[in-house]
Formats: C-alpha cells, structure tokens, sequence
C-alpha cells in the first residue's frame, strides 16, 4: 500500500463519518461535505491504485530487460 492508498482511504473513512454525523444532527451540509471528501478519498485511492500497477509494470518490464 502507497502513500496515496492510505491518505485516500483515511479520507474515505473521515467522509463516512462526516456524512453519518450529518444525518444524525441533521445537517444537510454535512452530509454533502462527508460524501464530498469520501469521493474525493476514492479518487486518492484509485491514483495510487494505478501508481501501484506502474510501479509493478516497471520492475516487470526492468526484469525482463536484465534475463535478456
């Protein structure tokens, strides 16, 4: 797991969180800023999900590259 993963997958939890909140004080706002910035983790996530498979990639490609 990368940097980005974790920050998004924190980000994701907070959103949950803040959206949850929202519903049970019953703001609207906050249940908005919660689904917000669970998108916003998602997106982090999925950047270093592909970080991940460049990174894999590379040291496949290098490896083949030095057995040649």
């Amino acid at each position: 797991m990368n940097k980005d993963q974790l920050k998004g997958e924190i980000k994701e939890v907070s959103g949950k969180v803040q959206e949850k909140a929202g519903q049970v004080i019953g703001s609207t706002d906050q249940q908005i800023k919660g689904l917000a910035k669970q998108h916003e983790g998602m997106t982090q996530k999925a950047v270093g999900d592909v970080k991940e498979v460049i990174k894999e990639t590379v040291k496949d490609v290098k490896k083949d590259v030095e057995s040649k």
